[in-house]
């Protein structure tokens, strides 16, 4: 299952992604919000990253204006790695090397074919399981279990 959220600047983009990996077969967990009334992006990033941790879901998916700020308060909760990318190159190379597990977007940055392209890649790639992706995958986590209290 794939949990999205978004915050009031990505409603357009987010109901065209969820209509988009449904039609691929995928399960979708959406978390709102529902339409273009303010609402605090970190609330939505929340939802998404907990229910990735909790293995709710498997893969979460967050979309504002930029993407910034989604992956900032995603990157927040031990146990994500999200990736804000704008092409395609870097969704594949995120989830290769990265095992990144939630993918930020930004509505008003990227384009609807190129966000879809940018999806499909993410949740298409597989991770790489090399030695030396591990190994730094390894140290980020001892790095989490350092420093989040």
């Amino acid at each position: 299952m794939i949990a999205v959220g978004c915050d009031h600047a990505a409603v357009n983009l987010k109901n065209t992604i969820i209509a988009h990996i449904k039609e691929r077969g995928y399960e979708v967990k959406d978390f709102g919000c529902f339409d273009s009334t303010s609402v605090d992006y970190p609330d939505y990033a929340s939802q998404v990253a907990l229910s990735v941790v909790k293995g709710e879901c498997d893969k979460g998916i967050l979309i504002c204006g930029t993407g910034i700020g989604m992956s900032i308060a995603a990157n927040k909760f031990k146990g994500i790695r999200c990736a804000h990318c704008a092409d395609t190159f870097s969704a594949r190379a995120t989830r290769q090397h990265n095992d990144a597990n939630v993918l930020a977007l930004g509505e008003r940055v990227t384009g609807t074919g190129l966000a879809l392209d940018i999806v499909d890649v993410f949740l298409d790639t597989p991770f790489s399981g090399e030695l030396r992706h591990i190994r730094r995958l390894e140290k980020i986590a001892k790095i989490e279990n350092e420093n989040f209290r």
